[in-house]
């Protein structure tokens, strides 16, 4: 699960200690040199022998200033891209964009002989490009002469004018660390909350005041807190499937602004509670402002939907119709870009163009509809313990009838009405009506991921068999099978596709139902003829009745796993296999039945074979019943993917008698 502690305000300290300093570039140690692998992880292939980081608020311009140090020891070629190094920096355009300077790199390598040589990183090998994304530039450069058993180091300077947030530090990454220290130094004017998260504790904790550290002109001067932040022998973070953001999960430092006094004495606060943000929301001339305008849509919606006098038809129909109108531009973001009448009329924005649009929308024409602001899954988890509006990157519409609600998302022509995009459902969202306080409520799956495969085949002698596949999609898996049908000129350019990855398998003939009809299931129908003649004896004939998306790989691989399994919706798979076969045959080898459930109800997978006279009935049944599942029920959901696949491996094989 996410472990978050609060640190508390970090503020002045009444404590005191020697400051720990960095360690001296380009100085590895012998037993540095000499390390071939990492005891506590030996599968690693490189390994961080030390971190060190410092942040300040320069006297100079008040900009914070953070210095990074690492040294990595790498063990082999896997490891070759911990030298391609890109750090992302942060560019909203004027003055508001950071800089980074003070760029060191070397490597010491082996040679042929297995001495160990030096070498510098080239000035001219650094590249910085702009505007990498909307609001970032990028700068890499790549270190020298790296191979298996080098030592690579590497410091550099940023300068931000963002001290909101101060610095992120990341005790925890893709390979394990042997030493990771963090050493900021913050004003007494200025409190932050600070966070740790992740499942580790901090190996070291302490703090000490630095007298007159901050001087930024007119005579004034203020002490500092100096904290020193360290963990030990840090295990590598491995991604696994079905999760959110990593930054949930790894152990991190996180900063928040709570407040600020200048030296007047007078105090702004920064960490602010939700009715302030509501006011500041409402008047906001790219949210608040933009809700208010719904009158716009008055003459721009179709009259047919605006005189409905079903509430929830009319809601629909207004959906789909912002649903066709928009074309999204591929930027999320909570608040508008274009505006709703420069976004209308242009038929394309951001999500919080469309997406406030259609809360305007619905408002105009007498629905109750409200925003809701949220974070993507990627983004990560906002912070439950006090508001931080930076935390969400996303905005939904909610729409109220007869005691229920629908959340909607019309950035995307293929989502029914009700779904929202996997990347919405991440905990929990921010309704923010212009009425009333905002409230929370939880981002939950509407509907789950739910195939049916039945196939019905009809065997004779000579190794062919005939017979029909019918594949039903319902919830998120209509929604993906229509993406993925979508990415084709035609379907018949789609069945064509499926025809040549289906080995032994030839379509005949195809019908596809409800493609466009997206609020219903999606229907797929194929007369197919299988080749399922043994290439070895003749006499024999072989099947695998799974042969449609079978599970080939556990998505499950870790030994244990410290963060939630998070598939966003339930999910149901069955498979239902009816073959007829002829009397001279026999069966001779068929899949074992299986039952498996898991532990509060969560699921299960069944699988069972029956033979009745010449016909054979094969059925399997996966259910998940959560969405989401915690570390502790890791073990079992691994061992029933570890049944699914035994079960599928298995062929049919029938012989003559």
């Amino acid at each position: 699960m996410k472990k978050t502690i609060i640190l508390g305000l970090l503020a002045l300290s009444s404590f005191h200690l020697k400051a720990q300093e960095d360690f001296q570039f380009g100085k590895p140690s012998s037993a540095e040199f000499e390390l071939k692998k990492y005891a506590q992880d030996t599968t690693a292939n490189a390994v961080v022998l030390r971190e060190f980081g410092t942040a300040y608020i320069s006297s100079s311009n008040s900009n914070l200033i953070f210095n990074y140090h690492v040294r990595m020891k790498i063990f082999n070629s896997k490891a070759f891209d911990k030298g391609q190094i890109a750090v992302m920096i942060r560019n909203q355009g004027g003055d508001a964009f950071e800089t980074m300077r003070d760029i060191k790199g070397v490597t010491f390598y082996p040679d042929e002989n297995g001495l160990m040589r030096q070498s510098e990183l080239d000035a001219k090998q650094i590249f910085k490009q702009t505007k990498a994304t909307k609001f970032s530039d990028l700068v890499k450069f790549a270190l020298p002469n790296i191979r298996p058993g080098s030592i690579i180091e590497y410091s550099y300077q940023i300068e931000s004018p963002f001290i909101h947030n101060f610095r992120t530090w990341e005790f925890q990454d893709d390979i394990p660390k042997i030493y990771s220290e963090f050493s900021p130094r913050i004003p007494g004017n200025y409190n932050y909350n600070v966070s740790l998260r992740g499942p580790f504790k901090l190996s070291k904790n302490k703090g000490e005041v630095e007298k007159e550290c901050y001087s930024p002109g007119g005579g004034f001067k203020v002490d500092c807190s100096k904290m020193i932040y360290a963990m030990e022998n840090i295990p590598a973070f491995k991604e696994e499937a079905f999760m959110t953001s990593p930054n949930n999960f790894k152990a991190a430092m996180y900063y928040e602004l709570s407040d600020y006094t200048n030296f007047h004495g007078v105090k702004t606060n920064y960490t602010k509670d939700w009715k302030d943000i509501d006011h500041e929301l409402k008047i906001y001339e790219r949210f608040g402002l933009q809700l208010k305008k719904k009158e716009f849509f008055k003459d721009k919606l179709p009259t047919t939907l605006l005189t409905m006098t079903d509430s929830l038809e009319k809601a629909k129909g207004i959906y789909h119709f912002m649903q066709s109108w928009f074309r999204w531009n591929g930027f999320k973001g909570k608040y508008t870009d274009e505006g709703l009448k420069k976004a209308f009329e242009g038929h394309a924005g951001n999500v919080g163009d469309i997406n406030l649009s259609l809360v305007a929308a619905m408002n105009c024409a007498g629905l109750n509809a409200e925003a809701v602001m949220l974070s993507t899954r990627e983004n990560g988890l906002v912070n439950n313990l006090f508001p931080v509006e930076s935390d969400f990157d996303y905005v939904i519409c909610k729409f109220n009838i007869a005691g229920t609600h629908y959340l909607l998302d019309a950035t995307d022509q293929l989502l029914p009405f009700g779904l929202l995009p996997l990347r919405c459902i991440n905990d929990r969202g921010r309704v923010m009506p212009l009425n009333k306080p905002s409230y929370w409520i939880d981002l939950k799956a509407s509907q789950k991921q739910s195939k049916t495969v039945s196939l019905r085949l009809d065997l004779n002698e000579n190794g062919k068999a005939k017979g029909t596949l019918s594949i039903f999609s319902a919830g998120y898996e209509a929604y993906d099978k229509r993406r993925k049908i979508k990415k084709y000129n035609s379907t018949d350019d789609y069945v064509e596709n499926l025809d040549e990855s289906l080995q032994k398998i030839k379509i005949l003939k195809q019908d596809i139902k409800n493609l466009d009809t997206i609020d219903q299931s999606l229907s797929e129908s194929y007369d197919i003829e299988v080749d399922i003649a043994d290439k070895v004896s003749k006499d024999r004939l072989i099947l695998n009745p799974c042969f449609l998306d079978r599970v080939s790989e556990n998505p499950f691989k870790l030994e244990e796993r410290n963060y939630p399994i998070d598939q966003g919706a339930p999910s149901e798979t069955r498979i239902v296999v009816e073959i007829n076969y002829p009397d001279n045959f026999e069966i001779i080898n068929k899949p074992s039945n299986v039952g498996l459930a898991l532990p509060n109800n969560g699921g299960k997978f069944i699988s069972s074979i029956a033979v009745e006279g010449n016909t054979l009935t094969f059925m399997n049944h996966n259910l998940l019943t959560k969405a989401i599942y915690s570390p502790e029920e890791y073990p079992y959901l691994k061992e029933l993917y570890n049944k699914i696949i035994q079960s599928q491996q298995i062929d049919l094989v029938f012989k003559k008698k």
